[in-house]
């Protein structure tokens, strides 16, 4: 009895040597960073002030930091969920996960042997004149059994190799769907604050142009009792048209800005997902700028496109594996089990079993360089996974280090923007005053009100900027996952 146990102990383990063979694969090792070890210092500009950039310890990290906690807005948090589902962009990569999870299931099928049942009857006249008996000849056979077809014993690790790079294609893509999702939780935040900021401009826009059409009326009337120029009147005219055509211009701007959002979210936003809100306050952009950045090493685990560029780099390196193992003998093993009967009522009776065992080994000796410019050719694509790896962290280390240089001199350029819009709206009202005086012209005031509308544009503008460089520095450090 314990014979057998150690018997079958023994088969079990050579069965499972067969099957899982050696591997020619090269041993990987992944390649250095090729960036910094920190990111780069941002020198202080002239001006600066403290409040310059968020304190990096002020937050959480950015990929242990949801994007429903990273923006409060509660029109946002329904886009951006909206988003997730119906997005094209998100959909496809879905769909490619599928599509390499059945690549990688095809592919592990080889690694086990296929078992297939047959039933076949064959019906046969020999004529007599090619009959040995002289007499026509009527045969019939009938088939059944189990087989199994060219199952390759993977020795040499080229199944095993196969099976290696179909597996880190599946985890590839399903990195490049989590890459893309945190791309289209960014871009749905960016293209809403966008649209919020021209719905600004076009407020401050119509704003103006009303108040610019009630001055040119007031001058009109003035010019027709002899107070005021043509001079004036037309001056007035010019500033309202002006407005007017900023009021056009920001109306289509943001018109199209509500399409991009409605592409990006995947079908049209609800009423009032768009209608109402406002950009986001300074003290809001203050916290979405207090993700610490962390070390440039962190990258490759935080972001889902560098541990994609990987994977493709891991299957590269498996198919140098299954090159290698070409050169090698392959030996397939075919063999079947049944029985064969004349008669299908006999078919399974005593005495009629068959069986056949057919092993074969191939050995490669002219191929004409094939297998040589395969493997040259598998080197090459992971020489090329490499590269792309590395540029894909050297790409990440630039957008974050993009994003800390926005975060350190747009806080300063905010404030700079807004210092300069209440100068503005404070000459304005100082002209107006030396205006009812009769100590400064028309011409000083309506030229104080053209730098205060411009003034209150560029505002709206830069914060949208600080804005818009908060959420690339959340997406860049591998936030909008969760």
């Amino acid at each position: 009895m314990m014979k057998t146990k150690h018997k079958q102990s023994v088969l079990a383990a050579a069965a499972a040597l067969l099957l899982s063979g050696c591997s020619l694969a090269p041993t990987y090792q992944r390649p250095a960073a090729p960036v910094a070890a920190a990111y780069p210092a941002v020198p202080a500009a002239a001006g600066a002030t403290a409040n310059a950039a968020a304190p990096a310890s002020a937050g959480k990290p950015a990929a242990d930091t949801g994007w429903r906690e990273y923006f409060p807005d509660q029109r946002l948090q329904q886009l951006i969920a909206t988003a997730l589902e119906y997005n094209r962009d998100l959909r496809t990569a879905a769909l490619r996960i599928e599509e390499a999870r059945a690549a990688y299931n095809i592919q592990s099928a080889d690694r086990l042997p296929t078992l297939n049942g047959t039933l076949g009857g064959t019906r046969a006249r020999t004529p007599r004149s090619v009959s040995a008996t002289g007499q026509d000849i009527t045969s019939s056979r009938f088939d059944a059994g189990l087989g199994i077809s060219a199952f390759e014993l993977d020795f040499f690790g080229r199944v095993k190799s196969l099976n290696d790079a179909a597996l880190a294609s599946y985890l590839a893509s399903d990195e490049a769907r989590q890459a893309a999702q945190i791309s289209v939780v960014a871009e749905v935040a960016k293209a809403y604050f966008t649209e919020r900021a021209f719905a600004e401009q076009y407020r401050l826009a119509q704003q103006t142009y009303e108040a610019r059409a009630r001055t040119y009326k007031l001058t009109q009337q003035r010019m027709e009792v002899g107070a005021s120029s043509r001079l004036d009147l037309r001056s007035n005219e010019t500033l309202m048209e002006t407005a007017r055509v900023a009021a056009l211009t920001l109306a289509r701007q943001r018109a199209q800005a509500q399409n991009a959002l409605t592409l990006l979210v995947g079908r049209a936003p609800a009423a009032d997902a768009t209608a109402a809100g406002a950009m986001a306050s300074d003290a809001d952009i203050d916290a979405m700028s207090a993700v610490p950045e962390g070390l440039p090493s962190e990258l490759v685990a935080r972001r889902p496109d560098i541990r994609a560029a990987e994977q493709r780099l891991l299957a590269a390196n498996a198919n140098i594996g299954a090159a290698r193992a070409a050169f090698f003998p392959r030996i397939s093993l075919t063999a079947a089990i049944g029985s064969s009967s004349p008669d299908i009522s006999g078919l399974f009776d005593s005495g009629t079993g068959s069986w056949s065992f057919v092993p074969q080994l191939v050995l490669p000796i002219f191929d004409a360089g094939r297998n040589r410019a395969n493997l040259n050719l598998s080197e090459v694509r992971k020489n090329i996974a490499v590269a792309d790896y590395e540029k894909t962290i050297q790409t990440a280390f630039r957008e974050v280090a993009d994003a800390l240089a926005a975060r350190s001199y747009l806080g300063d350029q905010v404030a700079a923007q807004r210092a300069v819009q209440d100068a503005q709206a404070d000459r304005l009202k100082l002209l107006q005053l030396r205006f009812e005086n009769g100590v400064a012209s028309s011409l000083d005031v309506l030229d104080a009100q053209r730098e205060l509308f411009s003034a209150e544009q560029s505002l709206v503008q830069a914060r949208l900027l600080r804005t818009t460089s908060a959420i690339d520095l959340y997406r860049a450090l591998g936030g909008g996952l969760k």
